[in-house]
């Protein structure tokens, strides 16, 4: 081991990941040239239903705003509406890292107020497909988050975005259950013994992305909370899938409650 690999375990510790870099300017910070003359409005929609911005895309209900280039296609960013009423509309991707990079994006291109909408897998059986779940917190079992906060267990969405959820469920006669969702980097690692550890600690589901976003958006000053739906169920010794990618209605609404959820966010 070199005397400067030595010296920086001595500093940070032996585990990296809890090497919090501070808020200091990053060596690669968003949006790279080419990029910086494109402003998006200010509120978005993160949807990680590609056939539901699809269908919006056919119905003409979007235009094109701009691509965020990487290595495999560009990642298509749309706006729906106009004017003071216009939502910027992207796929954040999966996983983590991905979502994160997506959000960092857009901030750096004018969003500041976002509402994500998605599926989980749930903890507990007797929560039906379809159901609505609102996290309340995101347990941080990713590498993500600890990029921009520090060590903690669990990270909150902003106040302001949580409620505008709550009150778009609320108006739309929409039933929902809210608490703690796991975020978890290992999608094939969920044992048993840590769906009941998860479980027990009160987390209602688990998925990839919930931690990670609100840890961005928190080290950016943005507002933002996730709707997610109940899926897959990860709760017994074998998964069920419960068919949840074929909840189309289920897809389409959290889609349109997070439409109104964001416009709520003067």
């Amino acid at each position: 081991m070199s005397p400067t690999c030595h010296k920086r375990d001595s500093v940070f510790g032996k585990t990296p990941i809890l090497d919090y870099p501070g808020r200091g300017r990053a060596v690669l910070e968003p949006v790279g040239p080419g990029t910086r003359a494109k402003r998006l409005p200010r509120r978005c929609v993160l949807c990680f239903f590609g056939e539901v911005i699809e269908r919006e895309r056919r119905r003409q209900k979007l235009h094109l705003a701009c691509r965020l280039p990487g290595e495999g296609d560009p990642l298509k960013v749309y706006v729906k509406g106009s004017g003071s009423k216009a939502v910027t509309l992207a796929w954040p991707g999966m996983t983590a890292p991905f979502a994160a990079a997506v959000l960092e994006e857009l901030s750096a291109l004018g969003c500041r107020d976002f509402i994500a909408c998605g599926g989980a897998g749930v903890l507990d059986g007797s929560i039906p497909p379809g159901r609505v779940i609102i996290p309340t917190q995101a347990l941080r079992d990713e590498g993500t988050s600890y990029h921009y906060l520090e060590p903690a267990r669990y990270v909150r969405p902003h106040p302001e975005a949580l409620e505008a959820v709550r009150l778009a469920c609320r108006e739309a006669g929409i039933e929902f259950i809210e608490g703690k969702t796991w975020t978890t980097d290992g999608l094939y690692r969920e044992t048993a013994g840590q769906v009941r550890s998860r479980r027990r600690e009160g987390c209602l589901a688990v998925e990839m992305e919930a931690a990670a976003f609100f840890a961005v958006a928190r080290f950016r000053k943005l507002r933002l909370a996730q709707i997610l739906y109940a899926g897959d169920d990860v709760s017994g010794l074998k998964w069920k899938s419960r068919a949840w990618r074929h909840l189309r209605d289920t897809r389409e609404q959290l889609y349109r409650l997070a439409l109104d959820a964001v416009s709520r966010l003067d």
